[in-house]
C-alpha cells in the first residue's frame, strides 16, 4: 500500500497553507497566511474563493460540524466549518461563506478548534493554556483546563465525553464530569504538537519535537513509537475508519498502519506539512504545505489475500486479480472511485462512491451490480451466504445475488464507530457491540433482523472484540467475547428465554480469529498461539476441553503480532513491523469436523484410530455427545482412557426408552433443566423426579412428587436413608410436613419403582440403542 501524490502546477496560496479540511469526498477547503479560504472542486478540478479573512487574522485550524449525523434530515447546521485564527477568536462559517459567529475565545492565538463526535459541543485550545467546552451555537459552557503553556492540539473521546490535549511533553485526558480524575502522562521528549483520537478504534496518536510519532491506547499505554525523524512530527491524523494513519513533517508524508509500521514513505518537495486530513471515505489525503501548496495523496495498492486469489486496488478506479495456482489475471474497472474491497468466502464485494459489485471468483466478466443508496460505505463484512455493508444509514445484509436481505439496528446504534472488532456476521447471525453500553451485545436473525433474544447478551466487563462461529445449524451458533481484561468467553446465541450459557476458554488474549470452513477458534495469548479444535466441548465435558487445545509457542511472531485470518488448517499472522507469516496446524481436526458434519461417524473413528492423536479422540468425543451418537462416544471414551465415561455410557446405552438415553445423556453433559425438561415433556414423571433425588436436588424431587401426586414417600425414603447415612436430623420444613403425613415402607416403595421400570421396558416405544 502506498501514497500516489499530486501538486498543482502552481501553487494556489501565495503563503503557507496553514489547515485544510474536507466536507465531502469531492471537495476540500484550505486556509492560507495569506488570509483566503479555498474550495477545491476534485471533479472539476476548479478552486474558487470562498472569503478573505482580515489582514490582522491568520487562520490556526479549520473543522467541519460532523456531517453522518443528520442522515437523510441533515442539519442545517452540518455545513458550518468552525475557523480558529491567531486574534483570539473563532469564527463559525456557512458553508457559503458568511460568517454565523464571532467569538472571543482566548488571549492569545486559539491553536486548535475540534467539534466532538456527537455534534453536541465544539472544544478550543490556545495559547493562553487554556481548553475551553462550547456549546454547538457557540456559547461557552465551560473552562475545561488552564495549564501553563499553550495547549497546540486536542481531540475528543469517541464517545464524545472526555477531551485529549496537548500540555508540553505531556498529555492529558480530562473528562467533562467535574470531578473526575484526569488521566496524564509523558509521553515525548519534546513538545507535542499534534495529536488525533480515532472514534473507531479508541486509540491515541501524537507527534512532537523530539520528531516521533506514537501510538497509545485510551489509558495513556504505549502501544508504539516510532524511531526519530529528521525534523518534528507536525502532523498526525487517523483515517476514518481507523485501520491508517497518514504523518506529516518537513518535505515528508508517511501511511502508517494502525499498529504503527510504516506501509510508504513520501518525500514531496513541499516544506512542513501543517495539517492532514483524510476524505470521509478515508481513501485520500490532503495536506497543508508550508510553500503554499495543498498536496493531495491518493490511497492505492490495498493488497488483500483470499487462498489462490490476490486482490490489489492499483489506483482509484482499477482493480487487478491473480490466481496465484495458475498466475490466471483479471483487471476490474469501475466508472467511480473504488472505497472498499473485500474478498473471502469464493466472492470479492467493491463498494464504490455509488454502487457495489459482487464478483464470483468462477466469473469475473458479469459481476452483480446494485446502487448505494446512502453515504459512504465504511466496512463491508462476508459469511459463506450473504455479507454486510455499513454506511451512515446503518448495518444492511445483502445476498452475493445482490438482493437486500435485511437491516438489523437498535435504539442508539452508531454505525459510524463500527469495525471488524464490533460487528460480526454468520449465515443466520448478525452480531453488533453497542458502543454506548460496551458490556451488551446485540444479536440479530440475518434473514428477518429481528433481535434473537428479548434483550441482548449480557457481559459482565466491557467487551472489546466478538467473533461469530461459521458452521452448524442456527440453534448450535455461538459467540466468542473478549473483554477488556483480555479473557475469552465463549457464549450460546439462540437461547429461547433461557439464560445464555457463557463459559471461559482462555486468558491475556491478544487476537483472535474463527475458521471460515470449521468452527475451530485460534487465539494469540501470552506469546503462545492456542488453537481451540472444538469449543463447543465446554458445554459437553470440561474435562475434555484441555485435551482439544493445540499449543504453539509464538515467539517466533515477534511482539504484538495480529491473526489476519485462519482459512483452512493455515493461520496468517501480520508481525508488529508489518510483515505477514503463515503457519500451519493440523488438517486432521478440520477432516474430523467435515465427516461428523455430514454424519459418517464410522470413518471419523477410523480417521482417529488412523492418526492416534488424543486430542482428535477428545474432539470425536464431545462431538459424539453432542449429537447423541453413544456407539462413537463410548469408542473415543476408551481411546482417551476415561473408563468412569464409558461405564456410563454403557448404562446409557442398556436404558430402554430414547426419551431417557437423551435426558441422561444432557445430564451427562451438565445440563440437569434440560434433561428434566425431556423427561416432563415425555410424561416420565418418575424418572425426572428420580434424576432430581440422584442429584440431591430435593426440594425440586419433592415439588414434581406433589405436583404430579405419585411418589413422595419414594421422596420422602430416599431424603431419610440420606439423613441416617450422615447421621443428621430433618431441618427442611416441607419435608417435616409431609413426612409427618406420610407413611414411608420401603418394600412398597421398592415394589413401585420396580413397577415403574417395568412399565417402561414394556412401552411399545422401547428398543435397545442401536446404530
Amino acid at each position: 500500500m502506498r501514497f500516489k501524490t499530486s501538486l498543482a502546477k502552481d501553487p494556489k496560496h501565495s503563503e503557507l497553507v496553514s489547515c485544510v479540511a474536507w466536507t465531502t469526498s469531492e471537495e476540500l477547503y484550505s486556509c492560507s497566511d495569506d488570509h483566503k479560504i479555498l474550495r477545491w472542486k476534485l471533479l472539476s478540478d476548479e478552486t474558487s474563493t470562498l472569503a478573505k479573512l482580515p489582514s490582522d487574522v491568520y487562520a490556526t485550524d479549520i473543522h467541519f460540524f460532523p456531517r453522518g449525523l443528520g442522515g437523510k434530515t441533515k442539519q442545517p447546521q452540518s455545513d458550518v466549518f468552525v475557523l480558529t485564527s491567531t486574534d483570539g477568536k473563532f469564527l463559525l462559517i456557512s458553508k457559503s461563506g458568511r460568517v454565523e459567529k464571532s467569538v472571543d475565545a482566548h488571549r492569545g492565538a486559539v491553536l486548535s478548534g475540534r467539534w466532538s463526535y456527537d455534534g453536541t459541543a465544539m472544544a478550543t485550545a490556545g495559547e493562553d493554556g487554556q481548553v475551553k467546552i462550547w456549546s454547538r451555537s457557540g456559547m461557552l459552557r465551560s473552562t475545561l483546563a488552564q495549564t501553563g503553556s499553550p495547549v497546540y492540539s486536542i481531540g475528543w473521546s469517541p464517545d464524545s465525553d472526555q477531551v485529549l490535549f496537548t500540555n508540553g511533553r505531556q498529555l492529558i485526558i480530562k473528562s467533562l464530569q467535574a470531578n473526575a480524575k484526569p488521566v496524564q502522562w509523558k509521553a515525548h521528549e519534546g513538545v507535542i504538537l499534534k495529536v488525533d483520537w480515532n472514534p473507531v478504534n479508541n486509540l491515541i496518536l501524537s507527534g512532537g519535537e523530539d520528531c516521533r510519532y506514537k501510538v497509545w491506547d485510551s489509558y495513556g499505554r504505549q502501544l508504539y513509537s516510532s524511531h526519530a525523524h529528521e525534523y518534528p512530527i507536525v502532523s498526525v491524523s487517523w483515517a476514518p475508519d481507523g485501520q491508517l494513519f497518514a504523518i506529516g513533517s518537513f518535505n515528508t508524508l508517511r501511511l502508517c498502519d494502525k499498529s504503527g509500521w510504516s506501509y510508504a514513505l513520501e518525500k514531496p518537495n513541499t516544506g512542513s506539512l501543517f495539517n492532514i486530513a483524510w476524505s470521509g471515505d478515508g481513501t485520500q489525503v490532503a495536506g497543508a504545505c508550508g510553500n503554499g501548496h495543498v498536496i493531495f495523496a491518493q490511497v492505492i495498492e490495498r493488497r488483500l489475500e483470499w487462498k489462490n486469489f490476490e486482490v490489489v486496488v492499483v489506483s482509484k478506479k482499477t482493480i487487478h486479480v491473480r490466481n496465484v495456482t495458475n498466475d490466471a489475471k483479471e483487471k476490474l474497472e469501475f466508472r467511480d472511485r473504488i472505497i472498499k474491497t473485500s474478498v473471502g468466502f469464493d466472492y470479492v464485494v467493491v463498494a464504490t462512491s455509488s454502487q457495489c459489485y459482487v464478483y464470483s471468483t468462477k466469473n469475473w466478466n458479469t459481476p452483480m451490480i446494485f446502487d448505494l443508496k446512502e453515504g459512504t460505505v465504511t466496512l463491508i463484512i462476508q459469511a459463506e451466504k450473504h455479507f454486510a455493508i455499513v454506511d451512515s444509514a446503518g448495518i444492511h445484509l445483502y445476498t452475493y445475488e445482490g438482493r437486500l436481505l435485511s437491516s438489523p439496528k437498535f435504539a442508539g446504534m452508531h454505525s459510524d464507530t463500527l469495525s471488524a472488532q464490533s460487528l460480526c456476521v454468520s449465515n443466520d447471525t448478525v452480531a453488533v457491540r453497542d458502543k454506548t453500553d460496551e458490556k451488551l451485545v446485540h444479536l440479530f436473525d440475518a434473514a428477518t433482523s429481528r433481535q434473537v433474544d428479548s434483550k441482548p447478551l449480557a457481559h459482565k466487563l466491557e467487551i472489546i472484540e466478538i467473533a461469530l462461529d461459521q458452521c452448524g445449524p442456527a440453534s448450535e451458533r455461538h459467540i466468542a467475547i473478549v473483554d477488556k481484561n483480555r479473557d475469552l468467553y465463549l457464549s450460546t446465541v439462540r437461547n429461547v428465554g433461557k439464560a445464555p450459557k457463557i463459559v471461559k476458554l482462555g486468558n491475556m488474549i491478544s487476537s483472535l480469529a474463527v475458521n471460515d470452513g470449521t468452527n475451530m477458534l485460534a487465539a494469540l495469548q501470552d506469546s503462545k498461539l492456542t488453537v481451540w479444535f472444538y469449543p463447543s466441548a465446554a458445554y459437553v465435558d470440561r474435562d475434555l476441553l484441555p485435551l482439544t487445545i493445540m499449543v504453539k509457542d509464538a515467539s517466533e511472531f515477534g511482539k504484538n503480532p495480529q491473526i489476519v485470518d485462519f482459512l483452512g488448517n493455515h493461520l496468517t499472522i501480520r508481525r508488529a513491523d508489518g510483515a505477514l507469516v503463515s503457519t500451519g496446524i493440523s488438517p486432521y481436526p478440520a477432516m474430523l469436523h467435515d465427516l461428523v458434519n455430514n454424519g459418517r461417524w464410522e470413518d471419523a473413528v477410523r480417521l482417529c484410530r488412523f492418526v492416534k492423536d488424543q486430542a482428535l479422540w477428545a474432539c470425536l468425543a464431545a462431538m459424539g455427545s453432542y449429537a447423541k451418537e453413544l456407539n462413537t462416544v463410548e469408542v473415543a471414551y476408551a481411546a482417551i482412557d476415561a473408563a468412569d465415561k464409558v461405564q456410563y455410557i454403557l448404562h446409557i446405552k442398556e436404558l430402554p426408552l430414547k426419551d431417557v438415553r437423551n435426558a441422561e445423556m444432557a445430564l451427562f453433559c451438565g445440563n440437569s433443566q434440560d434433561a428434566e425438561g425431556i423427561l416432563l415433556q415425555a410424561g416420565l414423571i418418575f424418572r425426572a423426579i428420580m434424576m432430581n433425588v440422584g442429584l440431591y436436588n430435593w426440594d425440586r424431587g419433592l415439588e414434581l412428587a406433589v405436583k404430579h401426586k405419585t411418589h413422595v414417600d419414594t421422596v420422602l425414603a430416599h431424603r431419610q436413608q440420606f439423613l441416617e447415612n450422615f447421621e443428621k436430623k430433618e431441618t427442611n420444613k416441607r419435608f417435616l410436613q409431609y413426612s409427618s403425613g406420610v407413611e414411608v415402607d420401603w418394600e412398597k416403595i421398592q415394589a413401585k419403582m420396580e413397577m415403574e421400570y417395568q412399565k417402561e421396558r414394556e412401552n411399545p416405544n422401547a428398543k435397545p440403542y442401536s446404530k
